[in-house]
């Protein structure tokens, strides 16, 4: 019984990323980006704490996917410049911490990351509050390059 219930929740929750990315606009697919990395971090750690290697390594790997083929993938180097490049570079860093902290188990390089990604959620969060006169961002989505 408990495994199809856990299957109803998670394609409850399936279903309901999947109806919130239709309807999201490109700054809000970013923000889902990081809340999903985020998530997938917390769940590491946890994994991390009961031992169990392998759920600790699945959700390190998502995280990592999220940074890497999401927030890295949407940035636009051409129109973002210097902002884009120094995000690049920094996304690829917390790849790399992350690959250390699955290595080594280490929930410390975890929490880096975390609060990096944090740090910049809060930061789009506050640009999605700007008045669209504010200057573009160095983010893209494919929609984005369509327009």
């Amino acid at each position: 019984m408990f495994t199809s219930s856990s299957q109803a929740i998670s394609s409850y929750q399936r279903v309901g990323v999947e109806s919130g990315v239709a309807a999201a606009d490109p700054h809000k697919l970013i923000l889902m980006l990081f809340e999903g990395a985020q998530q997938a971090l917390s769940r590491s750690k946890l994994h991390m704490r009961q031992n169990e290697i392998a759920a600790k390594g699945e959700m390190i790997s998502k995280a990592i996917l999220i940074i890497d083929h999401g927030l890295k993938a949407s940035l636009d180097r051409n129109t973002g410049g210097a902002l884009a490049d120094n995000l690049h570079q920094l996304y690829d860093y917390m790849t790399q911490r992350l690959l250390l902290a699955n290595l080594h188990n280490d929930p410390a390089l975890i929490e880096e990351v975390s609060q990096l990604l944090g740090e910049l959620h809060t930061a789009w969060q506050a640009i999605g509050q700007q008045p669209a006169s504010q200057p573009a961002s160095p983010l893209t989505t494919e929609a984005d390059q369509t327009r």
